[in-house]
């Protein structure tokens, strides 16, 4: 018994963490975008021309490397975007928010690989928790990239909106002014239990708390610390969040929670008839207004 539910746990976790990744097909990753959002292949186009689109890595403390895309505003500016990617995504899946900011909001943008995902290093997903240090490091390279006096709004989606969620409740530097969470999850808890129901028809006991244990043993860190709903408690900050009506990946109910939890100042915004992560999607300009309204208000 002991055997077979070791067993178990190292699979749910390698099949959690260590996924086939199509964050890591770079070429797929635009074709699917330029296929869905039609607009980004003459932005991107333009922007190769002009050489605006960058790239830059950085090191993680334990050395692993980490890359990320920026691109500076049209028009001089200190309003700046740092934009996190879902889960087996990666930055280049971002861009349509990265479009969003910097096209129509006139932000530079930066958009991080996470771990594992595009042309970061790194053996497996770490679902946003280990990912908020990253983050945070790359809102520091954001700021002294665009002249140390940035205005600052990170802005993810799925497990990037769980990241966002997760670096909010951390001490910010003064050049942070707000957070947008979309359809980001309450806890890697929430979320691997919720998958492991529906998946494979299991309940949490025992499997969630050997694979949790087992998940602290080999990276550092487990199930239940994971949580965006705990950070989300600690942070000062506005937050927008948004959700899609008919979520069930990452359900609905999940944002309300999150929404509670948070003190003031905070938004919510229900997407009508928008399941996971497509809110944009489905609303690009009602969506572009929404974020425009709320980034307005604490940056200018």
């Amino acid at each position: 018994m002991v055997a077979l539910l070791w067993a178990a746990s190292s699979f749910m976790l390698n099949y959690s963490l260590s996924p086939i990744n199509r964050g890591k097909d770079l070429q797929g990753s635009w074709e699917y975008m330029f296929e869905n959002y039609p607009g980004l292949r003459a932005w991107k186009d333009s922007l190769q021309q002009a050489d605006a689109l960058k790239d830059t890595f950085i090191y993680a403390p334990d050395q692993t490397r980490l890359h990320a895309f920026y691109v500076a505003a049209p028009t001089p500016t200190s309003k700046t975007a740092v934009i996190v990617h879902g889960y087996t995504d990666n930055a280049i899946r971002m861009m349509m928010i990265g479009y969003m900011y910097n096209r129509s909001l006139g932000y530079n943008i930066l958009l991080p690989d996470l771990q594992y995902s595009g042309q970061s290093d790194g053996n497996y997903l770490q679902m946003g928790w280990l990912d908020r240090k990253d983050v945070m490091q790359w809102m520091n390279v954001a700021n002294q990239i665009y002249g140390d006096s940035t205005q600052m709004v990170i802005h993810g989606i799925s497990m990037g909106g769980a990241t966002t969620m997760m670096v909010s409740g951390e001490p910010q530097p003064d050049y942070v002014k707000c957070f947008v969470d979309d359809c980001g999850y309450t806890s890697v808890w929430d979320q691997f239990g919720k998958e492991l129901k529906e998946q494979f028809g299991l309940p949490e006991i025992p499997l969630m708390y050997t694979a949790s244990w087992l998940c602290n043993l080999k990276y550092g860190w487990n199930f239940t610390e994971a949580s965006a709903l705990e950070q989300v408690k600690k942070c000062q900050l506005p937050m927008l969040f948004i959700h899609g009506e008919k979520d069930d990946y990452v359900p609905t109910w999940m944002v309300y929670q999150l929404y509670e939890a948070k003190p003031q100042p905070k938004e919510l915004w229900i997407v009508p008839n928008a399941d996971h992560a497509t809110s944009y999607k489905l609303n690009k300009e009602t969506y572009t207004e929404k974020v425009k309204l709320f980034t307005d208000k604490y940056i200018q």
